[in-house]
């Protein structure tokens, strides 16, 4: 069972901040309770909460942490009549925060949207998804929630790149949900061929909670939504402070003694020594040479091998590669084949060299994210386990006894 916590300092404001008197299961949010705790409140002017968002420093849960005030003005200055969609397609098998919010908050992620379309000026709305519960709270939410601008849902099949922002465009717009190439951004050319804001779920509940809150609008933005995994202590979803360390994480929910960990969902990479160190925040990710991506922590123990978890992460991406990229169907076959090798002891002396060649040359040349991130997987593996993986020269690893799943089974996380 997936629990759900807030790590959050007391009296601070947040996604998983439990209603008074509420127990059990966390409950749906409707309208009633909703309005209660001060949300639809009238949006100020547009420019004065693009103001407030940008000195709170909030960035997009999606992935890319990309900056929102920036990406707002960026839709809003576009010419035409904008179009803002939120965007709880997870594709991430270690990813469960965006479903939970539709399910339990929607009116949270409907309030965000309300307040990106006055500041875009936007005449649309679209809630794109694949999860059938989800669906359903987000329509009982759009039946009991106040006027507002038109919002559409849309209902997709759950892949990995389905929730890539010009995938949800392209299905939105009644296609496949399948990358496109770029430019133009959907930001310049989105659904209709209208400027387009996708947004994640997550960034929008955020936009509507510091808009509610706005003294505590910093805190707000600089908190995160993670999912925390791993074959040791049992899963969770939890809200955290920026800059919360990783081994705080670990504790929490029964991690404590691992000694690796999987960052960001699939898109992140693994890290070994000095991992307890780091940091809750993209920029201190980032300069470790790891990513934050969706929020998703798996964490090994010392029995957990290493090359067993990136040969499964590996083949998983193959697998769900949109086959529409030569160099993305060859580059991740590539790296999933060479790692298999790796694991089963079969590789030839000059793999792990090709590994480090490919890992370097093969990051932006697809049409999305899949490829940088099977490329990053090999290319922490062996900066960061080296011994681990020349231990592998010779068959009879336990951990990697078995062909490697390439459905994410170890990575998958129950949606509390």
């Amino acid at each position: 069972m997936t629990g759900v916590l807030s790590l959050l300092p007391e009296g601070r404001h947040g996604l998983l901040t439990r209603p008074p008197g509420a127990g059990g299961p966390f409950p749906y949010e409707d309208a009633s309770r909703y309005l209660a705790a001060g949300g639809y409140t009238p949006a100020p002017a547009p420019d004065a909460l693009l103001d407030r968002i940008g000195a709170a420093g909030l960035r997009g849960r999606g992935g890319a942490g990309f900056p929102a005030a920036l990406k707002l003005r960026a839709v809003r200055d576009a010419p035409g009549t904008p179009v803002v969609v939120a965007n709880g397609e997870e594709g991430e098998p270690g990813s469960v925060k965006d479903r939970w919010l539709l399910r339990h908050r929607p009116h949270l992620v409907l309030d965000g949207l309300r307040l990106a379309a006055a500041m875009t000026g936007a005449g649309r709305g679209c809630v794109y998804l694949s999860d059938a519960r989800a669906e359903r709270a987000v329509l009982r939410a759009l039946a009991e929630r106040p006027a507002g601008p038109r919002v559409d849902v849309v209902r997709t099949l759950h892949s990995y790149v389905a929730g890539e922002e010009s995938a949800a465009v392209r299905r939105i717009d009644g296609g496949p949900a399948l990358p496109t190439a770029k430019p133009p951004r959907p930001f310049e050319r989105g659904v209709g061929g209208a400027p387009t804001l996708v947004a994640n779920v997550e960034t929008l509940a955020r936009i509507a909670l510091l808009h509610t809150w706005p003294e505590a609008a910093p805190e707000i933005a600089g908190a995160h939504l993670v999912t925390l995994s791993g074959s040791g202590g049992r899963p969770a979803l939890a809200e955290v402070a920026a800059g919360t360390r990783l081994d705080a994480l670990a504790g929490s929910h029964g991690h404590g003694k691992a000694e690796a960990v999987l960052l960001g969902g699939l898109f992140g990479g693994l890290y070994g020594t000095g991992w307890a160190d780091l940091p809750l925040d993209q920029d201190g990710l980032r300069a470790a040479g790891g990513a934050l991506g969706c929020g998703a922590l798996y964490f090994l123990r010392p029995e957990d091998c290493p090359v067993a978890v990136a040969t499964e992460a590996t083949a998983y991406l193959a697998a769900q590669s949109a086959r529409q990229c030569g160099v993305c169907v060859s580059g991740t076959g590539a790296l999933a084949g060479a790692l298999a090798a790796v694991a089963r002891g079969t590789a030839e002396p000059g793999t792990p060299d090709k590994l480090r060649r490919w890992s370097r040359q093969l990051p932006g040349r697809g049409a999305c994210g899949l490829l940088d991130a099977a490329a990053r997987i090999a290319a922490s593996l062996l900066t960061h386990f080296p011994d681990r993986v020349d231990a592998h020269r010779y068959p009879g690893c336990p951990g990697c006894a078995g062909p490697s799943a390439e459905d994410g089974r170890r990575f998958l996380v129950a949606v509390p």
